[in-house]
């Protein structure tokens, strides 16, 4: 009776080692909605790439406030991502040595420093992607800065850079000049994101004296759709007749056919849509049309029906969707399972079911 998320976990696990083999240096990223998974699951599955070989030296989490769930499941470093501030509180003293913080302000770093003097951290350089970061004259100060605190462990340069198509490899080669330019002490890591298998090849080639460490998340949990399964749970089925009024506001059947109620609610995620970046014509054509289709009440859901989406017949509920079936459509029963599809980083599954 829930949204479903089922894993063909042979497939999906033969998956997570092929990436883990042609990434060197792996660091699995666990954040927000674990992609679906939850992020308990996923620092189990980092660690059991690690058990099993694989050279994952650590874990990458969203915020500080998700690393109870992960800590005590993963067992090696935990990078956070999201850059340390003053009103950070530092996680207590049962992660030891574990933590590395990401610092992309010089001040930040001062108040580090003054709060934590072994603190391990990685100091960000601003990219293209101008979210957080450093400048080249910033990272020369903060070489002055760190060269005063020996007790602290500089564990690395990190670039975040941007999704939009092209290379990035003239870019990353510029930042790591201006790293090595400040004389950052024992820096020798770089930890990237979003560089292609073939940059990231040339980046190990052409700096074999850096560590390179490549930070996926979308591309391991996510990479191999044809592993991942979703399906709703049908709840209820009303025959109904043109012209009869259902629902919360007493819309009325544009023709004969069927309601279907369904698993699946805005809690869910279902009907939230989050924009996707797509910014052709095309798209555009589609969300305008999409709103024309919602005034007359007729917007087509992620669920489906012996291959075809069906249209949602009034927006989601909570917990549950209602779908209309015209006349001659075929109709499931009560307790049958239907397709669903879905964003997965913006999904809550009621059930997440790893088969052997």
């Amino acid at each position: 009776m829930s949204l479903t998320l089922t894993v063909d976990g042979p497939r999906w696990r033969a998956h997570l080692e092929q990436v883990a083999d042609a990434h060197p240096g792996l660091v699995p990223v666990a954040k927000g909605n674990g992609y679906g998974f939850g992020l308990a699951r996923l620092a189990r599955k980092a660690e059991w790439l690690r058990e099993h070989g694989h050279d994952v030296p650590a874990l990458a989490v969203g915020t500080y406030e998700e690393l109870p769930e992960v800590s005590s499941r993963w067992h090696g470093d935990l990078l956070v991502l999201t850059p340390w501030r003053p009103w950070v509180t530092l996680p207590d003293a049962s992660l030891g040595k574990r933590l590395i913080h990401t610092v992309s302000r010089l001040e930040d770093l001062k108040e580090l420093l003054h709060a934590d003097p072994t603190a391990r951290v990685v100091l960000e350089r601003m990219t293209s992607m101008r979210r957080h970061g450093m400048s080249a004259r910033e990272l020369w100060e903060a070489g002055e800065l760190l060269r005063k605190h020996p007790g602290v462990r500089v564990e690395g340069l990190a670039l975040h850079l941007p999704l939009a198509a092209g290379s990035h490899y003239g870019e990353v080669t510029r930042l790591i000049t201006d790293a090595v330019g400040a004389d950052l002490p024992g820096l020798s890591t770089v930890w990237v994101s979003h560089l292609t298998d073939a940059e990231l090849t040339r980046l190990a080639s052409e700096y074999a004296d850096f560590t390179i460490r490549p930070r996926i998340g979308t591309a391991l949990w996510l990479g191999d759709r044809g592993a991942l399964k979703v399906t709703a749970t049908v709840l209820d089925v009303h025959p109904v007749s043109r012209g009869e009024l259902f629902g919360y506001r007493g819309r009325s059947v544009p023709k004969d056919g069927h309601l279907l109620v369904v698993s699946g609610g805005t809690a869910h995620g279902i009907g939230l849509e989050a924009p996707t970046g797509d910014h052709s014509l095309k798209a555009r054509a589609a969300t305008i049309a999409r709103g024309g289709l919602d005034a007359a009440g007729f917007v087509r859901s992620p669920y489906s029906i012996d291959g075809k989406q069906r249209l949602f017949a009034e927006p989601p509920h909570m917990q549950a969707s209602m779908l209309f079936l015209p006349g001659g459509a075929h109709v499931p029963a009560v307790g049958d399972e239907i397709d669903v599809r879905v964003r997965y980083t913006a999904t809550a599954f009621d059930l997440v079911v790893l088969t052997d």
